[in-house]
């Protein structure tokens, strides 16, 4: 899978009508706004993808998009309710990062690492078709592309740095890059590669041998 632009479909189309002189009149040029009933929803994907690959999930904002995307605001959130769900339609994520930071963040603190291999690997592995999605996104992620920096925002802005923020802990963005780097090196193996016998390995396995090592890194 790529991070693929989403093509304009509002482009004027059709053929000129001839004037006195037999020259073919040029179509109107489209001014100020672009009307709703055009591809509305792919212009603000396109718009969103460049945003948050230029300025990070953090800085990038609905009205930031709606701007480059030349529809009114209101329009953006006709269609997306949250930043976040409009990141997730652009990353063709399967989950909100609130909800996920949710579900990790809720039990002991010494079950973090767990919670957070459980989560990770078992929302990827809920679905066969979600297997070909990370692994699409890890081809993305290592490419050098404006998908790689949304992808490198995901893991550590949305995800792991509120995780380290939360818990209170000292040096949370190294901390944030030193559990992507656990992560996204096993997702690699797992779904991209398919080395065995990590690419078939039961969830709960990975949680019991890879969590205790990213619960060092969130509070060792």
């Amino acid at each position: 899978m790529s991070v693929a632009d989403v093509g304009d479909a509002g482009a004027v189309r059709g053929a000129g009508v001839s004037g006195d002189d037999g020259v073919a009149n040029e179509p109107p040029k489209r001014r100020g706004r672009r009307p709703a009933g055009e591809d509305t929803r792919g212009a603000i994907l396109t718009a969103a993808r460049s945003q948050f690959a230029e300025k990070g999930y953090d800085a990038t904002t609905l009205r930031g998009i709606a701007r480059v995307a030349g529809v009114d605001a209101r329009l953006v959130h006709h269609y997306f309710t949250s930043r976040e769900e409009l990141f997730v339609a652009a990353m063709n994520l399967p989950d909100v990062p609130q909800r996920l930071v949710g579900r990790i963040l809720d039990g002991p603190p010494e079950q973090l690492g767990e919670r957070l291999v459980r989560q990770f690997f078992g929302l990827w592995d809920a679905a066969p078709d979600r297997r070909q999605t990370i692994a699409g996104l890890i081809s993305v992620a290592t490419s050098g592309s404006d998908g790689a920096t949304m992808f490198r925002h995901f893991l550590t802005d949305a995800v792991l740095r509120r995780l380290a923020a939360a818990c209170e802990l000292d040096d949370p963005e190294l901390r944030a890059s030193l559990v992507a780097s656990q992560m996204m090196g096993a997702a690699m193996l797992r779904y991209s590669l398919g080395i065995e016998p990590l690419a078939s390995a039961d969830t709960e396995d990975l949680v019991a041998l890879i969590g205790p090592t990213v619960q060092r890194y969130l509070t060792g």
